[in-house]
């Protein structure tokens, strides 16, 4: 074969890895948060009359929106679980397989979904919908690490950035299920919630035709042959001297070393103000509201004066602004910049939720102005897209090290699922409590973040790890001896900071 006909090949079988990967990983984030927009009276009319007939309970609206709520919040402490225990999944039985046996939890909630509505049962819903959380938690770490290590190096950052990509295209997909005309009606709502087997099956069906990672391979199984053979299946038929070296450079650096521990790097201060900015940055895009106008896009709608014959389709039109906008970073992102595209993305939510706010407090004056609000939804998510949504996940990858970055990679999914949990379970509350002002809180975590990254975060774009850690040495070591920021810089380039040299 042609080397032209290799690297083709190769490309398709990567590609396709990607998409038959993200099928069950990804997407299913983005899937689960979209599909439970449009059941929601229905659900909350099957709490009500489950309520009636087992308790002979009449539950107070506030009641019912309490339950509902948790039925929705419920998925983020899922996805903290799975968060927690995504890594030393991936240690044990490897990415693809740790990918394989998640669709475990995703299947079993599936199967409680489906079978709600006959058992009469609520309980079974919030059951299903940790286990799919849990589900979307591993697959929101695991997937960007299988990438990250299969991909070559001159597509490793696009690559990485298409987990965020498929996270929108699940988020359009629940949408365009949700209609009322397919999946979204009255007799169909636990069918709707129950769908998210069917990408599932996909990844089941596809992905063990696709290699393991790598690295994995080689440095944790130490397997050379196989990862020969797998880079030969991702690269084409020659494998390149240069991938192959620096996988084994990397095992010769990391030989007899062990993960890092996420408790560990709080005590360390050699990393202490990338763990700040890990933490924070991946909070911020929960707390600015965004996946959480998934949830309850109709609340917001109905708040903006959108019929409710129109709403439906109008949140199709959220979706889609959020993929475009994530596939215009992954173009954009390494011309650009990660900084750059990070905090112009938090300026422009923090300019939106401002004339949305005033949209709001003058809907009642022109009745043209609940166009605006609804303006203003497409582009604070068009703007979050642009920038939080896709760069957010792969600064880890970025500022840490090979041994601390399992452990930053547990932290930060943490603080994610954490802080989605906290806005879920609030959103309908501000949003009713607040009214016109219900996006001013929003607001000002996007300044607040926007002021964070363009004061503390360095840029990442094009370099190497000591270069960026010599950025954060600045503030890790500020007011102290240049030798000691000179003595854990050399250290952490070679992975040997241990909890006992912790300042």
């Amino acid at each position: 074969m042609s080397p032209a006909g290799a690297q083709k090949g190769s490309s398709l079988t990567l590609v396709l890895m990607v998409a038959s990967a993200a099928s069950g990983g990804t997407l299913q984030y983005g899937y689960n948060l979209a599909i439970m927009n449009a059941p929601t009276t229905f659900i909350q009319t099957f709490v009500n009359e489950t309520f009636l007939e087992w308790w002979d309970i009449q539950l107070e609206d506030y009641q019912v929106t309490l339950v509902w709520t948790i039925i929705v919040s419920i998925f983020s402490l899922g996805g903290f679980a799975g968060s927690l225990i995504a890594g030393p999944m991936t240690i044990r039985f490897g990415r693809k397989k740790c990918l394989l046996l998640n669709n475990i939890f995703l299947m079993t909630g599936a199967l409680l979904a489906v079978t709600s509505r006959a058992a009469k049962s609520f309980e079974m819903i919030i059951i299903s919908r940790v286990l799919v959380g849990i589900n979307a938690g591993i697959s929101m770490n695991v997937q960007p690490m299988y990438f990250g290590e299969s991909a070559p190096k001159h597509l490793r950052g696009a690559i990485s950035l298409s987990s965020a990509v498929f996270t929108a295209f699940g988020v359009v997909l629940g949408q365009v299920v949700g209609l009322r005309e397919i999946l979204g009606s009255e007799p169909c709502w636990q069918y709707l919630l129950a769908s998210n087997a069917i990408p599932g099956l996909v990844q089941l069906l596809t992905l063990p035709w696709f290699p393991e990672s790598p690295r994995y391979l080689l440095i944790d199984r130490g397997d050379k042959e196989a990862c020969i053979k797998a880079l030969r299946r991702l690269q084409g038929c020659e494998v390149q001297s240069s991938e192959l070296d620096e996988i084994l450079q990397e095992q010769a650096e990391t030989k007899g070393m062990r993960p890092r521990r996420p408790w560990e790097l709080f005590t360390d201060r050699s990393v202490r103000w990338q763990l700040i900015s890990v933490m924070i940055i991946s909070s911020a895009m929960q707390l600015c509201g965004n996946d959480s106008i998934y949830f309850y896009a109709s609340y917001i709608f109905k708040e903006a004066g959108i019929s409710d014959d129109k709403i439906q389709y109008i949140t199709i039109g959220t979706g889609t602004c959020e993929f475009t906008a994530c596939i215009m970073c992954n173009l954009l992102v390494e011309r650009k910049g990660r900084r750059f595209m990070l905090m112009g993305g938090y300026i422009l939510m923090t300019v939106w939720s401002v004339v949305f706010t005033i949209a709001l407090l003058f809907e009642h004056y022109t009745s043209w102005m609940p166009y605006i609000s609804m303006a203003c939804i497409f582009t604070y998510i068009l703007s979050f897209g642009l920038g939080p949504a896709g760069v957010t996940g792969v600064l880890p990858t970025e500022i840490f090290n090979q041994t601390a970055r399992p452990a930053a990679y547990m932290i930060a999914g943490s603080m994610m699922w954490l802080n989605l949990f906290i806005i879920g379970t609030i959103f309908p509350f501000l949003v009713s409590g607040l009214s016109e002002y219900c996006f001013v809180p929003f607001g000002a975590v996007c300044l607040l973040s926007a002021l964070f990254v363009g004061l503390f975060l360095p840029e990442t774009k094009g370099k190497s790890l000591s270069a960026i850690t010599s950025e954060f040495n600045k503030l890790n070591f500020k007011g102290q001896e240049e030798k000691y920021a000179s003595q854990a810089k050399a250290q952490y380039q070679l992975g040997e900071v241990s909890h006992s040299t912790a300042f």
